[in-house]
């Protein structure tokens, strides 16, 4: 058995973040000891495991919630798990294609700027005018 620590050390997880897992339902509320201290098998190491890893591919947490009930559910056909991961790879793709348009935008700005007096800068005239930008980065926020 495990504490919240261990728990947190083996899975590089916050131990404030596996408290808000639980309070979710994305964990289960875990055993205690008679002092009520929380305790910690290796299904629950391994369920955080997948959350973690989830979210580090970026899947919001209402999807990983979707996942864990389908491995919850091993019978099922992996067909919704496949359409989970495709939305996420579009979402990223989507992503990706919206910095690149930023950084092909602050290059031009930058290398349209000679490097003179502020009151010349290109940088400076771009910001504050949105006129000025050549991409559409709204989307993007701030």
């Amino acid at each position: 058995m495990l504490t919240i620590g261990t728990l947190a050390k083996r899975t590089g997880t916050k131990v404030q973040t596996i408290r808000y897992y639980e309070q979710i339902g994305l964990m289960p509320e875990p055993g205690r000891t008679a002092g009520g201290q929380r305790r910690y098998g290796h299904m629950e190491l391994d369920r955080l495991a997948f959350i973690r890893h989830a979210r580090q591919l970026g899947f919001p947490l209402d999807a990983i919630r979707e996942l864990l009930d389908l491995a919850d559910h091993p019978g099922q056909s992996c067909s919704n798990a496949d359409s989970i991961a495709q939305r996420q790879l579009k979402q990223v793709e989507d992503r990706i294609a919206r910095l690149e348009a930023l950084q092909t935008e602050l290059q031009r700005m930058i290398c349209d700027c000679a490097g003179g007096t502020v009151a010349e800068c290109r940088v400076l005239e771009v910001l504050r005018d949105h006129s000025e930008c050549l991409t559409n980065h709204d989307e993007i926020g701030a």
